[in-house]
């Protein structure tokens, strides 16, 4: 019905109307966080990982298995990153989505393992198909790195003025393989978010799972990310070895109130038991229990509850599909919507971002700007939010990091339905984004005596800042104060 609606629309033989739009638009939540998300899966390698609890099939990137949305969509489409984006575009918009405003997920476990080459080709193809450049295959291989850098930056010049933008674009990677080239390689790809898999905050627990990596390598890479702008998100596994029900939630805990962690965004994926891993064979000897779904569901409810306003939970489960998950392991899809029924029957709310976003509910009739101040990594963050009295609607956000001598936005972002990048919303492009901007240089100049303020901004929304007087710096905006 969506399709022969914008039929219609295109051959002028109906007005467009938004009414009839929202009616059959599929899965409103989509594009109800003010941007659209879309994942594309690189292709299969060796992972440096040995994991116990890591799922593994041949010709699929470790982590990932046959049956999960985006691994079927990438399969399908060879792993070409083009087409996967384009086809993601095609199939939001013709079930009803706005995909002008694209934050890209690149997904398939290590990113920071994969070849150079094959890094900046990956990424540049992403924007050749949000750019709508003509279809064409093309190799990388025979190119040097700083050619195929060269492409990449016009390829970025030109998404700063298209029509489909990334304005935002997160790798996945292991918090070992953070270090400063890193960094800045990923800043000079375009990225502004980075996941990181923590799964636990105990060293034994990483030991007994063969994780290959301490503690002290997620602290190091928070810092580093952070102070290089980034917004940095924690997959954290619930259930693992040696763990138990009272550590998982003080885990949950540490990560709040120990500055060396306090995670912007954050994933809590409980260890899902399937056949092809190391763990199933513990699980096979009685060396290992799940937990039963009561436990977790109870678990997850009581870890919301430390969860601070600044933080966003973005999933809460994989989206392995229950058959390859074994008998007594978390397999049940829709665990977020049993959780979040319950906390509404038990008359409490979850402060996470996500629990609080404005999305389709009518706006408020007072919002105003809060401010919440917090140290991590012995550095000062300040949280500013425009939100309605009671804090239960957000509608805006900004985080500014304050190092010695140095000021970054590392995020500003607008909830509500996602808008073309000229029209007009019930929330977005209002100017809650700007006076957040404005607060965030006043207090850069007025409290700490800073006179230059940076932002780690998506490609796509350069041009939005260069309206607001900052220039391209270094692949960051920046702005004399």
């Amino acid at each position: 019905m969506l399709k022969v609606y914008h039929n219609l629309i295109k051959n002028k033989r109906l007005k467009e109307d938004r009414a009839i739009e929202n009616l059959l638009r599929v899965r409103p939540v989509r594009s109800l966080s003010g941007v659209i998300n879309v994942s594309v899966l690189t292709k299969p390698y060796t992972c440096p990982g040995t994991c116990t609890f890591c799922p593994k099939e041949e010709n699929i990137p470790k982590s990932y298995l046959s049956g999960e949305p985006a691994v079927e969509r990438a399969k399908r489409l060879k792993y070409d990153p083009y087409i996967q984006v384009k086809k993601r575009i095609d199939v939001l918009e013709s079930t009803g989505h706005n995909a002008e405003k694209i934050d890209l997920r690149v997904i398939g476990g290590t990113w920071s393992y994969y070849n150079t080459k094959y890094k900046i080709w990956f990424v540049k193809r992403c924007f050749d198909a949000c750019n709508e450049i003509e279809y064409k295959k093309e190799p990388y291989s025979n190119k040097t790195i700083k050619e195929l850098f060269k492409e990449l930056e016009k390829a970025q010049k030109l998404n700063e003025s298209t029509r489909y933008r990334i304005i935002g674009l997160s790798f996945e990677t292991r918090p070992d393989f953070i270090n400063e080239k890193e960094v800045f390689e990923m800043r000079r790809l375009g990225a502004t978010k980075i996941e990181i898999g923590v799964q636990s905050v105990y060293n034994n627990i990483l030991k007994k799972t063969k994780r290959g990596h301490d503690v002290n390598a997620t602290i190091k890479a928070t810092r580093l990310l952070k102070n290089a702008g980034f917004k940095v998100s924690y997959q954290i596994m619930l259930n693992l070895p040696l763990s138990n029900i009272e550590k998982d939630l003080n885990m949950a805990r540490e990560l709040f109130k120990n500055e060396k962690f306090k995670p912007d965004y954050l994933k809590i994926y409980p260890c899902a038991l399937v056949r092809s891993s190391e763990l199933y064979k513990d699980y096979k000897k009685g060396n290992y229990k799940p937990y039963t779904e009561r436990e977790l569901i109870d678990l997850i409810k009581s870890i919301k509850k430390e969860v601070p306003y600044y933080t966003r939970i973005e999933r809460i489960i994989r989206d392995i599909p229950a058959p390859l998950i074994v008998e007594g392991g978390a397999k049940t899809s829709n665990l977020r919507q049993i959780i979040d029924r319950e906390i509404q029957k038990e008359n409490w709310k979850c402060k996470c971002i996500r629990c609080r976003e404005i999305r389709a509910q009518k706006q408020d009739k007072d919002i105003k700007m809060f401010r919440e101040n917090y140290l991590a990594q012995s550095q000062n963050e300040i949280f500013l939010s425009f939100e309605d009295n009671k804090r239960n609607h957000l509608y805006s956000v900004l985080r500014l990091r304050i190092t010695p001598n140095m000021a970054m936005i590392r995020e500003v972002h607008t909830y509500g339905e996602s808008k073309k990048i000229k029209e007009k919303g019930e929330v977005q492009h209002k100017g809650f984004g700007k006076a957040l901007i404005s607060e965030a240089e006043k207090i850069t100049k007025q409290e700490f005596n800073i006179n230059k303020i940076y932002v780690i901004s998506g490609v796509g929304v350069r041009d939005y800042y260069r309206k607001l007087g900052y220039r391209l710096e270094n692949y960051y905006m920046v702005k004399d104060l």
